[in-house]
């Protein structure tokens, strides 16, 4: 961070690159028309990333988690939508793609901004507002307004989950949700929009996903009952359904070929290339996590697929192989480490899992799992041999940073879990921190033994430690604890100001 010249403020850290992907967001990942660039949403922002370079550019504006993405059929516009808290306004912002500036923000939604969809042209956004909301508006993307609105599904039908416009109509899309299919039609000298119910005779469907064909003849559906359904535009019935052995854990993701196969994603992680009427099965693939997303890169050439594992897939129609080009963490990231003396390696631990990546090429290198646990801090040994870590489950697990494999563990370390972990610059000691308010050191030569000292501290949780350059002193965390190492006792002393005084205590235990 560098300090501005001449009146000494601080500037702000420019973002370079980021390593993430929100495969939770339903048609999440999106190649741009131009076949350079993939959009995504990370957290508050959008990442444009290309993708030849990897270059990354980002998107800044939202205030909470970006709920849904589209963009217009020219790539000149992307419009991202949010979640908020209940009863509060959920932003719609609509950006330049070639300037990356954001052009309006659109609050009508409530709660969630479900889904969104551009027209063929680009003259009207669709949006969708989730559960809380209920509606389906329309607006004019050069005038930055809305036109019209009406909820979305009927008062006996649930709520819809998707919306979709045709693909050569601009006043023409379909919604569709838990046992609601409707066909819309726009009315431009009232401004009103009128829905047509779908009628699909005995069976009664979830759709998660939908696509419209390019001639807007049909549109098919993906549900949660593991099949997909065709739907004739014009007639409103679904005129087929297949394939007769249901996808396991539902049709979760669509892509239509230009040859007019269907390109089917699931919730178990199955990739299926279909064809025909019976939607008969020629080609399958398995990724890890279920399938979110399924985009296309040109004309059937390459797709990208999306998982709620958080990992990126690319594969060609041809071979029909998957090739893993994106991953990183599924939950949050607990802590982040640098070992001494090197920038290109970093370690960050989460749940289930520690992960060391390098930096130039923000990859992945190595990842420790333990199933079922939170990995809730993270240290590298000095001299660069050993990972230590921080559990949930009140253990302590050292690795080889080389290998990932298990090299001890010190099991009941803390009651309420590992919360913190550093090691003296000698890499002899493991100082730790619980979440019962217990600082504890160990010998790391012989680290199944019990602790040495121990000394209890308030029933606070022990942030995480940051230890100074000499073993001298240790510093856990923001409430300055300072531990003493000096003979053969721990001295941890806790400096608490009260008003103009200092009290200190300290007490120590050996085992």
């Amino acid at each position: 961070m560098a300090a501005a010249k001449g009146d000494g403020a601080v500037g702000e850290l420019e973002l370079q690159a980021a390593i993430g992907f929100n495969g939770h967001v339903p048609c999440g990942l999106i190649c741009h028309p131009d076949k350079e660039h993939i959009l995504y949403p990370l957290g508050c922002t959008v990442v444009i990333q290309h993708l030849d370079t990897q270059k990354q550019s980002f998107l800044h504006g939202h205030t909470n988690n970006v709920s849904c993405v589209a963009v217009s059929r020219d790539g000149t516009y992307v419009a991202s939508g949010q979640v908020t808290c209940i009863g509060f306004k959920a932003d719609i912002i609509l950006w330049d793609f070639p300037k990356q500036e954001l052009l309006a923000r659109l609050s009508l939604h409530e709660g969630k901004v479900e889904g969104l969809s551009f027209s063929p042209r680009g003259i009207y956004l669709v949006s969708l507002g989730g559960q809380d909301d209920g509606r389906v508006m329309v607006w004019d993307v050069s005038k930055r307004e809305a036109v019209c609105g009406s909820p979305a599904s009927p008062r006996s039908a649930g709520n819809a989950n998707v919306v979709v416009c045709s693909s050569c109509r601009d006043e023409m899309f379909v919604t569709a949700g838990n046992f609601t299919i409707r066909v819309w039609e726009l009315d431009t000298a009232t401004k009103k929009i009128h829905p047509s119910e779908c009628y699909a005779g005995q069976l009664k469907r979830i759709a998660m996903c939908v696509q419209v064909t390019n001639d807007d003849d049909d549109f098919y559906l993906g549900t949660t009952s593991g099949d997909v359904l065709k739907v004739n535009t014009s007639s409103k019935v679904v005129t087929a359904c297949g394939p007769q052995k249901k996808f396991s854990m539902g049709v979760t993701a669509l892509l239509l070929l230009k040859t007019g196969g269907l390109i089917v994603g699931t919730g178990e992680g199955t990739v299926a290339l279909c064809t025909g009427s019976d939607f008969q099965v020629k080609k399958r693939m398995r990724v890890e996590g279920g399938v979110t997303s399924l985009t296309c890169r040109g004309r059937d050439d390459q797709f990208f697929i999306g998982t709620n594992k958080c990992q990126m897939y690319r594969s060609a129609y041809a071979t029909f192989k998957e090739e893993l080009v994106a991953v990183c963490h599924t939950e949050a990231v607990n802590d982040i480490v640098f070992p001494a003396g090197h920038s290109d390696l970093f370690v960050t631990c989460s749940t289930n899992d520690i992960r060391v990546w390098y930096t130039p090429e923000r990859w992945e290198r190595l990842r420790i799992t333990v199933p079922n646990v939170t990995c809730q801090a993270v240290e590298v040994t000095r001299d660069g041999m050993v990972i230590l870590s921080a559990w949930n489950d009140g253990k302590i697990r050292a690795f080889v940073p080389a290998t990932g494999e298990p090299m001890y563990e010190i099991n009941n370390a803390h009651n309420l879990g590992v919360t913190a972990i550093a090691a003296t610059s000698d890499c002899k000691q493991i100082i730790s921190g619980g979440g019962d308010g217990q600082a504890l050191r160990k010998k790391t030569n012989d680290p199944r033994q019990h602790v040495v000292q121990m000394r209890v501290l308030p029933s606070w949780r022990v942030p995480d430690n940051h230890q100074w350059n000499r073993q001298k002193d240790c510093v856990l965390g923001s409430a300055r604890w300072l531990c003493n190492q000096r003979s053969a006792r721990l001295s941890v002393e806790f400096h608490q100001r009260d008003g103009h005084h200092v009290r200190r205590g300290v007490l120590c235990h050996r085992w």
